[in-house]
């Protein structure tokens, strides 16, 4: 079948009233989405933030009157401003959406390979890894800026903890790179099942322990840190995480904006012995070695 899609642009205080009325108009399914590339960081818990400039994007089979929509959004007090009406031709979606997502390089010789997609490179380090909830659509700037410091740094042998695993993309990546086991926490217990579950799908799950933060073990220390969260959490969590590295284990820091870097660094310092920072986009990575006690 094909379809239409009417992009409707509008803002915060209307997106759920033109998607309630869309959705009653007889759309299939309703979507919004950022137009103006602005991130939307750590909301509070239950909010439901949306961006300035929202999308409201309407999927309608073909054939539909859309100016007639359009006609009763404003009956309705819904008046659109800038909007467009685009076809979407007949398709396979689950063959659309698998095309989408091929695999991906990080430094020389570690490959992101979706399970559907054969090894470009079959004697590289290939991690098997599905887009999902914990993982996303994609390899996000700091999670590729994680990877590509992985691959450059020496792991055989070690002890690697992965502070905030997601889906475990880090850790499994350092365990098929050498590291003799890994650690990964989250407070997300759908996260340690994402883990979990793709740690198996790399025959590594036997290397890989996962627990909650607070459930870290007595004395704890890694031969290497790797930390994808977020600037605010990490500055708290300096002293801790500086407290779980042994002397000259190296660590990476990144789900921080350029203008955080400093803050980041500043609460590092006094623990680390910090290189240059790196950068991707708007964000970067921060990293270094661990000094002496």
């Amino acid at each position: 079948m094909a379809w239409l899609q009417l992009h409707i642009a509008t803002d915060p205080r209307q997106a759920d009233a033109f998607q309630d009325a869309l959705e009653s108009l007889g759309s299939s399914a309703v979507t919004l989405t950022d137009g103006a590339d602005q991130p939307v960081f750590e909301p509070p818990p239950g909010a439901r933030p949306l961006w300035n400039a929202t999308v409201v994007t309407a999927l309608f089979e073909a054939g539909t009157d859309t100016d007639a929509v359009l006609r009763a959004l404003a009956e309705r007090g819904l008046k659109p401003g800038e909007h467009r009406v685009e076809p979407l031709a007949e398709q396979v979606w689950e063959r659309a959406w698998m095309d989408s997502f091929a695999p991906m390089r990080f430094g020389q010789r570690l490959w992101i390979v979706p399970s559907w997609s054969a090894p470009p490179v079959p004697q590289a380090v290939n991690l098997k890894l599905d887009p999902g909830l914990a993982f996303g659509p994609g390899t996000h700037e700091t999670t590729a800026l994680c990877l590509e410091w992985l691959e450059g740094t020496g792991l055989a042998g070690r002890e690697v903890l992965d502070f905030g695993c997601g889906s475990g993309v880090l850790a499994i990546a350092a365990l098929l790179l050498g590291a003799a086991h890994a650690l990964g926490t989250d407070i997300d217990d759908q996260a340690l099942t994402a883990s979990r579950d793709n740690a198996t799908s790399n025959a590594v799950s036997e290397r890989l322990s996962l627990c909650q933060p607070a459930a870290m073990p007595a004395g704890y220390r890694c031969d290497a840190l790797i930390a994808n969260i977020l600037a605010g959490p990490l500055i708290e969590l300096a002293p801790t995480l500086a407290g779980y590295c042994r002397p000259g284990a190296p660590m990476a820091l990144s789900g921080i904006l350029a203008d955080q870097a400093e803050a980041v660094r500043d609460a590092y310092a006094p623990w680390f012995d910090l290189n240059p920072l790196s950068q991707r986009g708007d964000w970067v990575r921060v990293d270094g070695h661990r000094k002496s006690d």
